[in-house]
């Protein structure tokens, strides 16, 4: 039987050992857990011919996130993951990029203007916040729906769609219009997102104690990857109307700047002055690939625009 004294010397030894053991619990857990997949040529998998690509990639974009990854940014503490902040931020990014997407799709309907039940269920369970376990404490300890159960939700809606794609039960547009207003909506997301950089820039910070400079490039950088994996099926979706009006080369190009905003990957994210020499502004850099992306993607929007005109 253990003695009270012999209860002390296993006190006295853990004392200096359970910091050691949380070090390595989270700090080896943490590792694991960490993924940042940024793969350019990740696609949709099979696809039907009258399908759409880009719906396709969406739905297995969100799958990819919540269920190969894990999805992270809802992790209770106990988890190590608990303590990543870079990859929440990127996953948030792509959920909030395939969800603007997705809620653009679900009004384009050519026969009434309705909105589209799916898209529109889909555009509904991505707006659900990426921070929420299996309890949210903030309106209730009663258990609710977690954040990956609802993407997953989305993305089933997503494949409906698809199927009803298939079966001739959804008639989409797929002229210049309707690729102008995808197009369109999609340059006001990278507006917004710019401006969320340029403000974060604009107060005064010194680079090496910005905490915040990390999650917003991750999450920018999110954003950008999976618009230029929407964008590039989108191309095939409307293959047939890009080269009606020659804008082949100009769609090229917009992805090329858009992919190269995606893949920036500095090992520590600063955000120093924009002129100084050792202490690089990581978010300026990939602020000027997102702005250079917008203007094409805008030159392309307007080509469309103006040539559906006539």
């Amino acid at each position: 039987m253990m003695t009270a004294s012999d209860s002390k010397r296993w006190l006295w030894w853990l004392l200096p050992v359970l910091p050691v053991m949380l070090v390595l619990y989270y700090g080896i857990g943490m590792g694991l857990a960490h993924v940042i997949d940024d793969d350019p040529d990740y696609g949709p998998g099979p696809v039907g011919p009258t399908q759409s690509r880009a719906v396709a990639l969406a739905a297995r974009l969100i799958l990819r996130e919540v269920d190969e990854h894990k999805w992270v940014a809802n992790d209770p503490f106990f988890n190590p993951s608990w303590a990543l902040d870079n990859m929440p931020a990127y996953q948030t990014g792509i959920i909030a990029a395939i969800a603007s997407f997705t809620n653009q799709l679900a009004g384009q309907n050519p026969d009434n203007g309705d909105t589209d039940a799916e898209l529109a269920r889909a555009a509904g369970f991505l707006k659900y916040p990426g921070t929420i376990w299996k309890f949210d404490s903030r309106t209730s300890w009663a258990p609710t729906a977690s954040s990956e159960k609802q993407y997953r939700a989305a993305a089933r809606n997503l494949l409906v769609y698809n199927e009803r794609l298939s079966s001739g039960d959804a008639h989409p547009q797929r002229d210049a219009a309707a690729l102008a207003a995808v197009l369109r909506h999609l340059g006001a997301a990278m507006d917004a997102g710019a401006n969320r950089l340029d403000a974060h820039l604009a107060t005064p910070r010194w680079a090496l104690f910005d905490t915040q400079a990390d999650d917003m490039f991750y999450n920018a950088k999110g954003r950008a990857y999976a618009q230029s994996l929407i964008l590039r099926e989108l191309g095939w979706d409307f293959a047939q109307v890009i080269s009606q009006h020659d804008l082949g080369d100009d769609w090229q190009a917009m992805l090329a700047t858009l992919r190269q905003a995606a893949s920036l990957e500095p090992l520590v994210v600063i955000a120093g002055q924009d002129d100084s020499t050792f202490l690089p502004n990581h978010l300026a850099n990939q602020g000027f690939r997102l702005l250079q992306a917008r203007t094409r993607l805008a030159k392309v929007a307007a080509a469309l625009a103006s040539r559906n005109e006539h």
